[in-house]
């Protein structure tokens, strides 16, 4: 048995378990006549190895055409290539496009590329649009027309879960989770898993020599229903029930927005960088996507799933409105800095333990935010560190409670469906009414991120470490305050911390990739909080404000039997400690109903 055999074996036996991917047919089909291979390192003329270049290979004899890019190392590979005579194409913006007109192929041929920077007055290289369905089928070209490229993705599966819940339709991270109120064993339908389903549009037209305008719409679509992704909703639909009538509820930056993604817009030039102006994702998120093993998959990625680590603290920030962003590459380093403008009402805040709508007094919003980053790459190492604060950080945790829910003056602030809360309950009538509206606990943050990537062989390594404080904000929010989407916050909670809280987390992993359409990733994440109660946590812990943990393992294999279709199957497995397994984060506190989540899942997905 060779040894491409063995490793496609490998994949079957994997992938087989989840009862996903027939592979029969394409590993004897590779197994059939001699193949070749072209594979090497494209670099700037300083010898930094340049990310993102699209390599073409075309057989002059057949005109078949295959796309492959540069990772961060510069590092390309065409593999199973037919014995022919062969045209390559390096093109990448900021560089003057290089083609090699003939390279024959017979065996592996190492073809390295060294790309010469693009002047001023030379025109940037447009993306290649598809010329015909057969060529969209097969290939990664673009949807592009003037200028102007339609993308997408579906993503979607089926999965078990231990401790879930019944479904939402407008849950677009699914339930791999745990979560604080999932209390049964279920199958179900499993969105978005290794990405977003979604559509967007994208464009960029140059109208100065090396000068362009940019800009980007896309949004998330839950696949399950049809419905935009709407974190915020998947909280208001469970207002006022009790727990075990929930469906499952999630925070997140996704609020039914129309772009509830990125809608931006703005210059870039080939020597100076691209600056750009509206809803974006934040620096940290950038660096999720690239440093993460899992690329930020929902179905197993706790830093995908959560976007704490993203935001710099609270998952809502992963997104920022109303933000500036500036990138700039030369050679193997990258900068970027990004501001946010205060934007929103700041609602009716009150200090007092009983106020009133009279007493209460009418706040501005002051929920700007900063940071920057930097990185570079080296060969096949890469590495960025980012920082980033935000003032009136929100975190919606819970739905409002009622009645039926468990809430009672022994949890110390209830998330009520029937008073308005300033920290404290509204005394007399309420300022606003409390139906679809959403609880919120307001902290401003800090957040240092360093990540790293490594390739080595087949193999991929991930690392990365954020340390997190956050405070009580200086400028408090009051009842009515606005959150993400257009809802409105009927209770704000201002003094959550009894003391600086502290947030560390940590995650590391691998990709193997078995061959050119095969691969497996393993991937471990942890986050820390301190205890930040004062007194000090008893024993044993019912406070939230008590340290705690919760750490996610996952493992999955992904395989694509072109460069748009790919099916998985994999598994992940979640649990909770201390401050970190209590639900209702009032009083003595309410516990999850189960501190771990077993989640199993199998899918497909289509990109565009």
């Amino acid at each position: 048995m060779n040894t491409r055999f063995a490793r496609r074996i490998l994949a079957v036996s994997l992938l087989a378990g989840f009862a996903v991917l027939f592979l029969c047919p394409s590993v004897t089909q590779a197994q059939t006549g001699a193949t070749g291979a072209v594979t090497g390192t494209v670099t700037d003329p300083l010898g930094g190895p340049v990310a993102n270049v699209l390599v073409t290979v075309t057989n002059k004899g057949t005109s078949q055409a295959r796309k492959e890019r540069t990772g961060a190392d510069g590092v390309y590979k065409f593999s199973l290539l037919p014995p022919g005579d062969y045209r390559v194409k390096f093109t990448a913006t900021g560089f003057r496009t290089a083609d090699i007109e003939s390279v024959t192929v017979t065996g592996t041929v190492g073809l390295n590329q060294v790309l010469a920077r693009q002047s001023a007055s030379a025109a940037p290289h447009a993306p290649d649009p598809c010329t015909s369905g057969h060529e969209f089928a097969t290939t990664d070209c673009t949807l592009t027309w003037h200028g102007v490229t339609l993308y997408g993705a579906y993503d979607v599966g089926v999965g078990w879960v231990s401790h879930g819940l019944p479904e939402n339709g407008y849950n677009y991270e699914g339930e791999s989770l745990v979560n604080r109120n999932g209390y049964q064993s279920r199958f179900l339908v499993a969105p978005n898993n290794l990405q977003q389903t979604g559509l967007g549009i994208r464009g960029k037209e140059e109208f100065l020599p090396g000068w362009s305008i940019v800009f980007n719409g896309s949004t998330g679509i839950n696949p399950q229903s049809g419905l935009l992704a709407n974190a915020s909703a998947t909280q208001t639909a469970n207002n006022g029930l009790p727990r075990d009538s929930y469906t499952f509820a999630i925070d997140g930056a996704r609020a039914g927005q129309p772009f509830n993604d990125e809608i931006y817009g703005g210059i870039s030039s080939t020597q100076f960088g691209t600056l750009t102006f509206g809803r974006q994702r934040s620096l940290g998120t950038d660096v999720m996507l690239l440093y993460d093993p899992a690329g930020g998959a929902y179905a197993f990625s706790y830093i995908g799933y959560n976007g704490t680590m993203a935001g710099g603290g609270d998952t809502e920030d992963s997104r920022w409105d109303d933000a500036m962003k500036y990138r700039l590459t030369y050679g193997p380093v990258h900068f970027g800095a990004m501001y946010k403008f205060a934007d929103g009402s700041g609602g009716c805040y009150s200090p007092l333990a009983t106020w009133t709508a009279a007493t209460c007094t009418p706040e501005s919003a002051h929920n700007n935010a900063y940071g920057f980053n930097l990185g570079g790459a080296f060969h096949k190492f890469s590495a960025d560190f980012v920082f980033q604060h935000y003032n009136q950080a929100i975190s919606v945790l819970n739905p409002l409670l009622g009645p039926a829910s468990p809430a009672s003056t022994s949890l110390g602030y209830d998330q009520s469906t029937t008073d308005s809360i300033n920290t404290n309950p509204i005394n007399g009538p309420n300022l606003i009414a409390t139906n679809n509206t959403v609880y919120g606990i307001v902290t401003d943050n800090n957040a240092m991120l360093f990540a790293t990537k490594y390739t080595w062989d087949s193999f991929k390594f991930f690392a990365g470490y954020e340390y997190i404080w956050q405070n009580n904000p200086s400028d408090p929010l009051g009842v009515g305050a606005s959150d993400q989407g257009g809802y409105i916050m009927s209770g704000v909670e201002d003094n959550n911390l009894d003391s600086e809280k502290l947030v560390n987390i940590w995650w590391a992993g691998a990709k193997y990739a078995i061959d050119s359409k095969t691969d497996i990733t393993f991937a471990w994440y942890q986050q820390r909080q301190n205890d930040f109660r004062i007194p000090a946590c008893p024993t044993p812990t019912f406070r939230s404000s008590c340290a705690g943990t919760l750490n996610e393992v996952s493992l999955y294999s992904d395989h694509h039997f072109t460069k748009r279709l790919d099916v998985f199957g994999g598994i992940a497995y979640s649990y909770v400690t201390g401050g970190l397994a209590v639900a209702i984060p009032h009083g003595p506190g309410v516990p999850y109903f189960h501190n771990s989540n077993f989640a199993p899942t199998v899918g497909g997905r289509f990109a565009f």
